[in-house]
């Protein structure tokens, strides 16, 4: 007899992060089951031991040797004497390492939050559950069932019980399964990122925000959100409970925050002043690219096309980071500070002033003049500086690795500042 599947000669052959992690991948009854096969094997090339539960609507979709095949390992189709639930999800030494729900469907969402323990998917989540494994819910379904408030509440239920949530993207009128790089990204986030911020509270600003000039015409920036979302993601994954308040970005905010949408520079304030006297937080990082001025006078109709000259008077909008000390003077501020085209030593001190002037307890800088670094880019170089001016340069680099040294620093300085 064979000793190894063929199929797992492609374990490690892209990286060796999830070396020695044993994933299940449970697979509900949708049609994006179709996809299943490339979500293991892209786990596997990655390291990663796969082993896969199907519920009996899954196994009207796709059979159960395809994912053998693909996986390389027998699939469980039903429970029997083997009591395999628990062989894969108890409380014991060679449990599983984390639970993946791909697709995960209207039926076996509210089967989770409810306790409901019918197929095999539910029976091995639920033992999960029970023997604190991550679980990661990927949901697939028609848009109109996705919006049904009971299937929203039964989600928010298992958030709070720490299950995590992909996707979905909303397409054609249905809630689509996220794409398979962004699954397998999220799996090894939660399996590979250090737990740092576990218990912390965090709260973080992103994108742009508006100031009409008129009913339909208004002042703002090309901020995408990127770096914002980047941090609440880093943030999330490595513990930390997160809000996010987000202006009219392009970036795709994460499922697991608390998210809470702003248009004006005076909504986001309003936001972050609500929350800071709300909540008591641990952080609060500003990356939001805020309007300084905003219009003296908006008219609540269009302005008539045509006119041969329109002056418009602009205002000094406030400032959120000073508001937030001002609410909160505990709480750990990280501000942002974008100059364009302007020596690194101008950066530097310009940054500085800005902490000293705001009481933040560290900055981060970035030229937006240069190439890669500004609005809208998917990277960035920043310099972060703190209350004795000391100076750490993060070289360019995806914005999600930038927000990783950053949180390093924050982590850091936190345990500096609780220890003094």
């Amino acid at each position: 007899m064979f000793t190894k599947h063929t199929s797992k000669d492609i374990i490690g052959t892209k990286s060796h992060i999830l070396d020695g992690k044993r994933i299940v991948l449970c697979i509900t009854g949708s049609v994006a089951a179709f996809e299943c096969p490339r979500i293991a094997r892209e786990l596997m090339r990655h390291g990663a031991e796969v082993f896969t539960v199907m519920s009996f609507n899954a196994q009207k979709i796709i059979h159960p040797y395809l994912m053998e095949y693909a996986t390389g390992n027998p699939v469980i189709t039903e429970l029997t004497g083997k009591v395999e639930h628990v062989a894969l999800a108890g409380d014991h030494p060679n449990k599983a390492d984390l639970i993946l729900i791909a697709p995960a469907t209207a039926n076996t969402i509210s089967k989770i939050a409810c306790g409901i323990d019918d197929t095999p998917v539910t029976t091995v989540v639920s033992t999960a559950l029970g023997s604190d494994i991550p679980i990661v819910v990927v949901p697939a379904m028609h848009e109109s069932m996705y919006k049904h408030q009971v299937i929203r509440e039964n989600i928010e239920k298992l958030k709070k019980l720490g299950v995590w949530f992909v996707g979905p993207r909303i397409e054609e009128g249905k809630a689509k399964m996220a794409d398979v790089e962004e699954i397998v990204n999220r799996v090894i986030d939660i399996l590979t990122k250090p737990k740092d911020m576990k218990g912390l509270k965090v709260l973080v600003t992103a994108g742009p925000t508006r100031e009409y000039i008129d009913a339909i015409r208004f002042i703002s920036n090309p901020s995408s959100g990127k770096m914002g979302v980047a941090i609440a993601e880093e943030a999330l994954v490595r513990g930390a409970e997160v809000t996010l308040i987000y202006g009219r970005g392009t970036a795709k905010p994460p499922s697991n925050v608390k998210l809470i949408n702003v248009e004006t520079t005076e909504e986001m304030l309003s936001a972050v002043v609500n929350e800071l006297k709300s909540s008591k937080y641990d952080v609060f990082i500003s990356t939001a690219a805020v309007l300084d001025y905003g219009p003296k006078e908006v008219v609540d109709r269009k302005t008539p096309s045509g006119l041969k000259e329109w002056t418009i008077k602009l205002r000094c909008l406030p400032k959120v980071v000073c508001e937030a000390r001002r609410v909160d003077p505990d709480v750990f501020i990280v501000g942002f500070k974008a100059e364009y085209k302007i020596s690194k030593e101008e950066l530097i001190e310009k940054a500085y002033r800005k902490l000293k002037e705001s009481g933040l307890n560290l900055i981060v800088a970035n030229d937006v003049g240069l190439t890669g670094r500004g609005f809208e880019s998917d990277t960035n170089e920043v310099y972060v500086v703190d209350p004795e001016k000391n100076v750490v340069h993060i070289p360019l680099l995806s914005k999600r690795d930038v927000a990783a040294k950053i949180l390093d620093i924050v982590v850091t300085q936190l345990a500096k500042q609780r220890a003094s």
